[in-house]
C-alpha cells in the first residue's frame, strides 16, 4: 500500500514539473519580423548580444586566436558587414552589434554564430571557398556569413535555450515518473526524450538559416547559387563516413542543396 502511494506522489509531481515546464515554455513568446514565426523565447535581445560578448573570447582561444592584419579577415569583415547594411540584417535590433572574426583553426572546418552577432569562420573552412583553389570566392564565403547572420536575427540561439530548458523540465518529470531506483539504466528513457526534442529543432533552424541566408546573399548583390557549392565543400570535408541525418543537428549537405534551390526560386525576382 505505501509504494502504491509513493508511486501516485512520484507521479503527481512530475505532472506538475512538466505542466510547468510547458507552461513557462509556451506562456514565453515573441514575433520576429525577419521570419515571420512567433518564437516561444525567454530572453531579450540585449541578454543575446551580452551573452555573445562575453563568450567571444572563450571561443577565439579554443580555436587558435583570431587572425588579424591580414587580407583574409578583412575580407572576412567587409563581406559579413555589406551582408548586414545591404540587407533586412541591417534592420533588426542587432544590425550594431555584428561583428565578424577568423579563427586561426586550420584544422577545423566550420562556422558558427554567437547570440546577438558575433559571427566566425575558420581558417579551414575560408581556405575551402575557392573556385580555383587559390582565390577565396566572395560569393561563397557570403553564403557562409549569410547563413550564420540568419542564425543571430532569427534568433535562434535564444529559441534553443527556451527549447533546452523545456528538456531539462520534461526530461526532470520524466525521470521523476519513471525511475526505478532497482534500476539504474530507468534514467536513459529521460536522456532520450531530452535528446529526440533538441535535435529536431536543429535541423529545422539550420534549413531557415540556409533560407535566410539566400535572402540576404540576393539583397547584397551576392550569387546564392554559390551556397549550393559550399553544400559540396562540407559534403566533401565530411568524408564517405557521414554520420546520418537523422543523428545530427545539421541536415545532409545533399538535402541542403534542395532546399537551397527552392530558396532561390523562391526569393529571385523579389
Amino acid at each position: 500500500m505505501l509504494g502504491r502511494n509513493q508511486g501516485g506522489a512520484k507521479l503527481l509531481i512530475a505532472v506538475v514539473l512538466a505542466g510547468f515546464a510547458l507552461s513557462k515554455y509556451y506562456c514565453s513568446s515573441s514575433f520576429n519580423d525577419i521570419t515571420g514565426e512567433s518564437q516561444h523565447i525567454s530572453i531579450s535581445p540585449d541578454q543575446e548580444i551580452a551573452m555573445g560578448l562575453q563568450s567571444a573570447p572563450q571561443m577565439i582561444a579554443e580555436m587558435g586566436g583570431e587572425v588579424k592584419g591580414t587580407a583574409y579577415d578583412e575580407l572576412v569583415r567587409r563581406i559579413g558587414q555589406r551582408l548586414v547594411t545591404q540587407t533586412e540584417a541591417g534592420k533588426t535590433t542587432y544590425h550594431d552589434d555584428f561583428e565578424f572574426h577568423l579563427l586561426a583553426d586550420q584544422q577545423t572546418i566550420n562556422a558558427f554564430a554567437l547570440p546577438g552577432g558575433q559571427v566566425f569562420i575558420t581558417a579551414a573552412l575560408l581556405s575551402r571557398l575557392t573556385t580555383n583553389g587559390q582565390n577565396i570566392d566572395e560569393n561563397m564565403l557570403a553564403g557562409v556569413l549569410g547563413h550564420e547572420i540568419g542564425h543571430v536575427v532569427a534568433r535562434h540561439s535564444a529559441e534553443k535555450l527556451a527549447q533546452m530548458e523545456l528538456a531539462q523540465g520534461l526530461t526532470g518529470a520524466v525521470t521523476m515518473a519513471t525511475y526505478d531506483p532497482n534500476n539504474p539504466n530507468s534514467g536513459y528513457l529521460a536522456q532520450m526524450v531530452s535528446n529526440m526534442l533538441q535535435m529536431k529543432y536543429g535541423r529545422e533552424q539550420e534549413l531557415q538559416s540556409d533560407e535566410l541566408g539566400v535572402r540576404f546573399m540576393l539583397q547584397a548583390g551576392y550569387d546564392p547559387e554559390r551556397l549550393i557549392e559550399v553544400m559540396e565543400v562540407l559534403k566533401q570535408a565530411a568524408g564517405p563516413n557521414r554520420t546520418p541525418e537523422f543523428q545530427s543537428t545539421h541536415p545532409d549537405p545533399e538535402n541542403r542543396k534542395e532546399a537551397i534551390q527552392a530558396a532561390i526560386e523562391k526569393y529571385r525576382g523579389k
